[in-house]
C-alpha cells in the first residue's frame, strides 16, 4: 500500500504519547492524532467522499489542517490545500478547476469560502474543533484504528497549485509515491529527523515546501511539529526558545526578520541544530550573519512545487558550500542545458532540468501545459543555473526574471547579493524597466534595517564600484518593505518603479 497517510498510522504505533502537533497550549498526541483522522476519514465516506474525489482544505496553521490532510488521504481521496487568505473569486477559481466535491474551512475564512463555493457550486463545511467533533460524530462507523485507504504508488494524493505567475495558477498533481519517496529521503538523509527532534511550522502548511519537510516529515519521523499560524519574527523567537525547537524550516525573508527584531540579541537558541532554507535564494551574508549571531548551521536546498518540493541540498555528510543550492537528492538527477537543450559544461549558465521519483505527474487536466513542462521526464523548471566542477548548483536567476539591457544579459540575484553586503540594507529586489532604446534598463527596490540610514545614489554608487558599467541598477528606490507572498518570497511581479521612471 503506498497510502501516504500511512506515515501517520506508524508513528501512532511507535510514538502513541509522543506530541505529533502543537500550537501552544493545544498539543495533539500521535493517539489522538490518528484517532481525529480515523474519524473524519470516516465521516467524509460518510458524506459520499469516494478515492479519487478532490477535497479542498483551506486552514491556516491549524492542527486541523493537519487531521482534514491525512483524513482526505485516508479515505483515498485527493487533497487540495488553498490559501486561507484568499477571496471569493480565488477560491471559485481554484474549486472549479479541481473539480472538488466539498471545501473544508476554517471560521476565519467562512465568508469568502461560502461565496467562492457558490460561485463554483461546490458544498462547504465550516470546521473549528467543536464542529468537527459534532462532523466525525455522525460518520458511519465509529472511529476506530486508523486504516487508510490502499492507494497505488501513481495515484494522485495531492494536488497543488502554482503561483500562476505565467498565466492561471495551474494544479500539480503529486502521487502517493512523489510524497513518499520525497519524505522518506529528506527525513533520512537531509534533516535526520527523529522522536526526539521539535520541528518549527511557521510555512504555511498548503504550499509544498512547509507541507512536506513541515507536516510530512514531521510526522514520519515522529517528530513534533510547532505550529505559527502567521508568521511574525517577536513569536517566532518565543516559540523557539519556549519549545526548544531543534529543526528551523524558513524562506530567507523569515531569516532576515529573526535577525532584525530586538528581541535576537538574547534570544537563547541553544537547541537549533539545523536550519533549512529553500523558497528564494538565500543571500549568503545574510547566511553568515545569522549562523554567527545564532551559533546553528543552515543548509540550503532547492525545489518546486512540481518536486514535491524537494530536489537538490546542501548534504549534512559533504562540505557545505554557501550560496549554493547543493547537490541532487538521492535518485534525482539534474543537467543545465542551452535553449537548444545541448547540455553545457561546469560554469556555464543554462536552464536547469530535473528527472527523478519527486517529479510530478502532471497539471491537473492540462495536458498541453504538461507536456511543454515535462519532456521525457525532464522537468523545465524554469531557473537558471550553472554548476561548478565539484557538481555544486548555483541558482543565477529565474529566465524570466534576467534582465536584458542593450543585449547584455544581467542577472538580478548578483546585484542582489551586493546589495545585502551592505550594512543598511534589510531586503532587495532587482527588476527589469522598459527602455525605448536598450530594451531594459537595471532597476533595484531596497528596503532598510530598522534605525539605518542611506540613499538611493550611495547605495547605486555601491553596486556599481563592483560590477562591470552595463550592470549596475541606474535607478535605486526606497521601500518601507517589498511585497511578499504568503511563504514570504519577494514578490518581483508586484514591484512598479516610481513615477518618472522607466
Amino acid at each position: 500500500m503506498s497510502n501516504l497517510a500511512t506515515n501517520l498510522s506508524r508513528s501512532a504505533d511507535r510514538f502513541p504519547d509522543r506530541p505529533a502537533i502543537r500550537l501552544d497550549d493545544e498539543i495533539l498526541s500521535y493517539r489522538e492524532l490518528a484517532r481525529q483522522v480515523a474519524a473524519m476519514a470516516g465521516a467524509l465516506a460518510g458524506r459520499g467522499i469516494r478515492p479519487g474525489d478532490r477535497v479542498a482544505i483551506q486552514f491556516p496553521n491549524v492542527p486541523l489542517f493537519a487531521v482534514c490532510y491525512y483524513a482526505t488521504l485516508a479515505a483515498g481521496a485527493i487533497a487540495v490545500p488553498l490559501n486561507p487568505l484568499f477571496k471569493p473569486r480565488e477560491i471559485g477559481y481554484h474549486l472549479t478547476d479541481s473539480e472538488a466535491a466539498l471545501l473544508l474551512v476554517s471560521p476565519a475564512s467562512a465568508e469568502p469560502a461560502a461565496a467562492g463555493a457558490g460561485r463554483a457550486g461546490v458544498p462547504h463545511l465550516v470546521l473549528d474543533p467543536p464542529t468537527a467533533a459534532g462532523l466525525t460524530a455522525g460518520a458511519a462507523e465509529p472511529a476506530g484504528e486508523l486504516r487508510p485507504v490502499p492507494r497505488r504508488p501513481a495515484d494522485t494524493a495531492v494536488i497543488l497549485y502554482t503561483s500562476g505567475t505565467t498565466g492561471v495558477p495551474k494544479g500539480a498533481e503529486l502521487t502517493h509515491a512523489n510524497l513518499s519517496r520525497n519524505v522518506e529521503v529528506v527525513t533520512s538523509t537531509l534533516h535526520d529527523t527523529g522522536p526526539a527532534d521539535v520541528v518549527f511550522g511557521g510555512l504555511p502548511l498548503y504550499h509544498s515546501f512547509g507541507q512536506t519537510s513541515g507536516l510530512n516529515v514531521g510526522i514520519a519521523s515522529g517528530s513534533c511539529l510547532t505550529l505559527l499560524p502567521r508568521f511574525e519574527a517577536g513569536r517566532a523567537l518565543e516559540i523557539l526558545q519556549r519549545d526548544r525547537v531543534t529543526v528551523f524550516l524558513g524562506v530567507p525573508t523569515m531569516y532576515a526578520a529573526l535577525l532584525q527584531h530586538p528581541g535576537a540579541a538574547t534570544a537563547d537558541l541553544r537547541h537549533l541544530r539545523l536550519c533549512v532554507s529553500g523558497g528564494a535564494s538565500l543571500p549568503v551574508e545574510l547566511l553568515r550573519e545569522f549562523e554567527s549571531r545564532f551559533g546553528c548551521t543552515i543548509l540550503e536546498g532547492y525545489g518546486l512545487s512540481e518536486t514535491s518540493p524537494v530536489a537538490t541540498f546542501n548534504h549534512p555528510d559533504r562540505p557545505r558550500k554557501p550560496g549554493s543550492i547543493g547537490t541532487p537528492i538521492a535518485g534525482v538527477e539534474v543537467r543545465i542545458v542551452d535553449p537548444d537543450g545541448k547540455d553545457l559544461p561546469p560554469g556555464e549558465v543554462g536552464e536547469l532540468l530535473i528527472r527523478g521519483h519527486n517529479v510530478m505527474k502532471g497539471y491537473w487536466r492540462r495536458p498541453e501545459a504538461t507536456g511543454e513542462a515535462v519532456t521525457d521526464g525532464w522537468l523545465h523548471t524554469g531557473d537558471l543555473a550553472r554548476a561548478d566542477a565539484d557538481g555544486y548548483l548555483y541558482i543565477v536567476d529565474r529566465i524570466k526574471d534576467l534582465v536584458i539591457r542593450g543585449g547584455y544579459n544581467v542577472y538580478p540575484r548578483e546585484l542582489e547579493e551586493i546589495l545585502y553586503e551592505h550594512p543598511a540594507v534589510a531586503e532587495a529586489a532587482v527588476v527589469g524597466i522598459p527602455h525605448p532604446t536598450l530594451g531594459q534598463e537595471v532597476g533595484a527596490a531596497v528596503a532598510l534595517k530598522p534605525g539605518e540610514t542611506t540613499t538611493a545614489e550611495e547605495l547605486r554608487e555601491f553596486v556599481k564600484e563592483q560590477v562591470a558599467p552595463q550592470k549596475y541598477p541606474r535607478h535605486v528606490w526606497l521601500l518601507d518593505e517589498l511585497p511578499k507572498g504568503p511563504t514570504g518570497k519577494l514578490l518581483k511581479r508586484e514591484i512598479t518603479p516610481p513615477p518618472g521612471v522607466g
